[in-house]
């Protein structure tokens, strides 16, 4: 196994994209901590699942847009788990405004939950690899961050956000044996993917050169591949795109 005995923790861990991620690295052999915030439940079951292939699991629940949930959750794990060598920076939400729309609250949220929040989480568990000399930190982004997309223009920012944030923090965090890289998954069948409505959804499906949208399940291999040994030693600073050909470098 790929992470066996590595430590991993997964925001937004309890549905879609963040639920397959955790399975996938537990598949590997890593204990992992899921975050959540609302919902326990699915939570739960995450953990009993990873728990089934012989891995330990912990639930934790926060706010990973605020500093002092973030900073217990953190210190939590690392009191269960005693290190974090994986740290998959994957909550989010979406929702659509034309920009003449918009309430200046929604955008302020969506900046808070889907950019802040990865800074946040990364700030408190660096110091903890830094203390280890090594660790993996993959940021889920989006195509959108490349490509743009109507109605989702603070969506697109917020995400764009999360790319430059990856580039800077991996030159910072590099010669101290800590990895950063962007994973920027294309339009996948997730429940927040598919809040969106049918008329966006349309116009997107006639865009992809597949010709279908992805699953979560398809979204994981990548993050797994970065967090492994030596798979994503040469990794840095990088932006992969399970996009469905949406984007194309």
């Amino acid at each position: 196994m790929k992470l066996e005995n590595k430590k991993a923790l997964v925001t937004g861990a309890s549905r879609g994209i963040g639920r397959e991620i955790a399975l996938a690295l537990a598949r590997e052999g890593a204990d992992v901590a899921l975050n959540y915030i609302h919902s326990k439940a699915a939570a739960d079951a995450v953990a009993e699942e990873i728990r089934a292939m012989g891995r330990k699991a912990f639930v934790c629940q926060a706010d990973v847009s605020e500093e002092l949930p973030v900073i217990d959750m953190v210190a939590a794990v690392i009191k269960e788990f005693g290190r974090i060598d994986i740290l998959v920076n994957n909550a989010g939400i979406d929702e659509q405004f034309l920009i003449w729309d918009m309430p200046v609250e929604r955008w302020d949220n969506m900046i808070k939950v889907n950019l802040r929040s990865q800074f946040l989480v990364t700030r408190f568990v660096v110091p903890h690899m830094l203390k280890q000399k090594s660790g993996r930190i993959i940021c889920i982004s989006s195509q959108c961050a490349q490509k743009g997309a109507i109605e989702l223009s603070h969506y697109s920012a917020a995400k764009g956000g999360v790319m430059s944030f990856v580039k800077c923090i991996a030159r910072e965090l590099a010669p101290y044996n800590i990895l950063v890289n962007c994973v920027n998954p294309g339009p996948t069948l997730t429940e927040m993917f598919n809040s969106l409505t049918d008329e966006w959804r349309s116009m997107k499906l006639a865009e992809l050169p597949i010709g279908r949208f992805g699953e979560t399940y398809e979204i994981a291999p990548s993050v797994v591949m970065l967090a492994s040994e030596p798979d994503g030693n040469l990794y840095v600073g990088q932006i992969l795109g399970p996009n469905c050909g949406d984007v194309m470098y």
